[in-house]
């Protein structure tokens, strides 16, 4: 099984990987210890970055690719930062045919940076989903809590201007 990494360097800092250490002791012994240790790196760190994953393996002394599987069976946990910016497009129905998959296109291409992921800068990460139950605001972007509407391709330039 090949390993997915985030293309930004990890940049953990001690006192991160400390608390990361704490919470496997509280938790070493106990059974279904390994989700709420993920749980709780994922709050220390942001996300679960290989490096993060490797470190709750050894620790618990648990196949790497088990820590991986689970990682990457629960949507709740993520394998890339998140950015200042969390820009979320809906790709439900009703957003979905009117237009959300090229609002999606041009925030990539614009981003440079696939769905999933965050830009270098860690300011702007970009996710799609399924449905934010705006659909009469077809189609819908959010940037954190802000909620854009109705909006096409043509405006996402001048939607991202206002975070820089």
């Amino acid at each position: 099984m090949g390993l997915k990494q985030s293309t930004i360097p990890f940049a953990g800092t001690s006192e991160q990987h400390k608390k990361l250490l704490k919470v496997i002791a509280e938790h070493k012994g106990d059974k279904g210890a390994l989700m709420p240790i993920l749980q709780q790196a994922q709050e220390i760190y942001g996300y679960l970055p290989i490096e993060v994953q490797t470190v709750i393996s050894n620790e618990l002394d648990i196949p790497l690719e088990k820590v991986y599987g689970v990682v990457t069976f629960y949507s709740q946990f993520s394998l890339n930062p998140k950015g200042k910016y969390k820009i979320s497009v809906c790709l439900g129905t009703a957003c979905y045919v009117k237009g959300a998959g090229d609002i999606l296109d041009k925030l990539k291409e614009t981003l440079k940076i696939s769905d999933g992921e965050c830009t270098e800068d860690r300011k702007f990460s970009l996710e799609s989903c399924r449905c934010i139950g705006a659909c009469g605001l077809a189609p819908v972007i959010t940037i954190n809590e802000d909620v854009y509407g109705k909006i096409t391709a043509d405006d996402v330039e001048d939607i991202l201007a206002k975070y820089n």
